[in-house]
């Protein structure tokens, strides 16, 4: 019996700091964690590829929408969108940037491209909608056109601990103090990064640099 009593405590002793371990994880954001920085993006050939395919997309005469693969003539209402936001404040462009991706169904990589993982266009978006890192770049491609500096956006790709850890990509934007901001396809509203807690940051990519995270 004694050794039973002092096995049960021991068990509820470690619950108890396993418990509070938790708590406390859950308390602090991963968006605090460091990265490290580099300018190769040869790791990254989906991007690059994004990044070289939309560059020829924005050659294509506008008179031409609808009748070029994926060069959809909503991509005008895209346009206009932009135009009507020019000159907002940061956080009215934010906000109206994320509900315009958020819109769109979500649709998997399977089924669009015959394939596990495909970094879609601002313009492959609009014409056959996508899923996560295709609403981040959307997004990333919407505040680019409305004058937010590149070194103030990254593409984040992170483990969703609310989802058992699975991988998910969405866009973090920094305002003039520093402060980032998420833009979350999963999330309606505009988020603070350290008010997020169920997300750890892997890694981040722009068009100029990625970033590697650690603790």
């Amino acid at each position: 019996m004694k050794f039973f009593l002092i096995t049960l405590l021991s068990v509820v002793f470690l619950a108890n700091v396993f418990s509070a371990a938790s708590s406390n994880a859950a308390s602090r954001s991963y968006f605090s964690m460091s990265a490290t920085r580099s300018e190769n993006l040869k790791p990254f050939p989906k991007w690059t590829g994004t990044l070289k395919r939309f560059d020829e997309q924005q050659k294509i005469d506008e008179e031409k929408c609808d009748t070029v693969e994926y060069y959809p003539c909503a991509v005008k209402s895209w346009e206009k969108m932009i135009e009507d936001l020019q000159g907002k404040d940061l956080k009215e462009q934010l906000d109206k940037v994320n509900s315009w991706g958020n819109e769109h169904p979500y649709i998997v990589d399977q089924l669009n491209w015959g394939m596990e993982d495909f970094w879609e266009t601002p313009h492959e978006f609009i014409s056959v909608n996508g899923d996560c890192e295709d609403y981040a770049i959307a997004k990333y491609y919407s505040l680019k056109a409305l004058g937010i500096p590149l070194d103030r956006m990254r593409i984040i790709i992170v483990q969703d601990f609310n989802l058992g850890g699975i991988i998910h990509a969405i866009l973090g934007v920094y305002d003039d103090d520093d402060k980032m901001y998420i833009l979350d396809n999963q999330i309606d509203q505009v988020m603070p990064a350290m008010k997020i807690y169920h997300y750890r940051p892997i890694y981040s990519v722009n068009e100029n640099w990625w970033w590697a995270y650690y603790q």
